[in-house]
């Protein structure tokens, strides 16, 4: 018995893992990646190691990122770094947001979000830290280094910690620091509370909506996550959501209501990878029946 659950637990986490990329920052071709062993690399929600994280080297982050592009944009990126280090003081910070918009457009979110960062620390509005932020958990979501994704994360929570200071009301802002506190920064519980108040004053932000729906599902709360699916499904279908939906019902074991879900996911995100990893699934579920 014990076995079982800890093998379902297995499966939920990567399943959650394999997701976790899309949400709220990439489109539909984030959310299915090629199998691999992510179980051990991403700490559990609250769990985050407490030690002081390593600091995230630009240089080392820029020569790694351009070691996988083609010659001519990785030039060009060196080409605007040589830029931003020759530039004033005055300059600095627009001369960033070009490098920021450049590793973005390349779907190179560390080095991006360093960027940003260095924008928002030379003009500290509530916008520049909340993009630095969002940056920053995009590169969280996206890395399965588990050396770096404590700094990112830390990073994150920095970001967002300085646009609530900027705007105690922005209901972003809160989002996203409770969502950091969730994934390590702190109790779980006070990520919650915080995603909670944001949801009682806004009871269709989607993003604070999601986070609880995906925390709900990581704490094995499958009922909870399928109250709170369906509930933003009834606001905007997405197949992200569906797809959570779907693997919650998996978890209890309704698997007609699971491939229903599944099958809508697919449709929705006319995606050929998800697709396929949706097809075997709905086999594989029929084969239980």
């Amino acid at each position: 018995m014990i076995k079982s659950i800890r093998s379902k637990q297995i499966i939920l986490i990567g399943a959650v893992i394999l997701l976790v990329a899309f949400l709220f920052t990439r489109d539909i071709k984030g959310l299915v990646k090629p199998k691999e062993d992510t179980t051990a690399a991403v700490p559990s929600a609250g769990q985050m190691p407490t030690q002081e994280t390593a600091a995230i080297n630009l240089n080392e982050v820029s020569t790694t990122g351009k070691n996988v592009l083609n010659a001519s944009i990785a030039a060009e990126i060196t080409s605007l770094e040589n830029a931003y280090k020759t530039a004033s003081e005055d300059k600095k910070a627009p001369a960033a947001k070009l490098l920021a918009q450049k590793w973005d457009d390349v779907e190179q979110a560390v080095p991006s979000a360093l960027y940003l960062e260095i924008v928002a620390t030379k003009e500290p509005t509530l916008n520049n830290w909340l993009a630095t932020g969002d940056k920053f958990i995009k590169a969280y979501d996206n890395t399965r280094d588990s050396l770096l994704q404590p700094a990112l994360l830390q990073k994150a929570n920095t970001a967002y910690t300085n646009a609530v200071a900027a705007d105690s009301t922005s209901a972003d802002a809160k989002t996203g620091l409770g969502i950091t506190i969730v994934n390590g920064m702190g109790m779980p519980m006070q990520g919650i509370a915080m995603l909670m108040d944001v949801v009682k004053k806004d009871p269709k932000n989607l993003k604070a909506n999601m986070s609880l729906g995906t925390f709900a599902i990581k704490s094995g709360q499958f009922d909870k996550a399928i109250t709170r699916f369906n509930s933003i499904i009834a606001i905007k279908p997405t197949p992200d959501a569906y797809f959570y939906l779907a693997t919650a019902y998996e978890n209890l074991g309704k698997n007609d209501e699971a491939i229903d879900a599944y099958l809508k996911s697919k449709k929705l995100a006319a995606n050929a990878t998800l697709s396929k990893f949706i097809d075997e699934k709905v086999i594989a579920l029929k084969n239980k029946k």
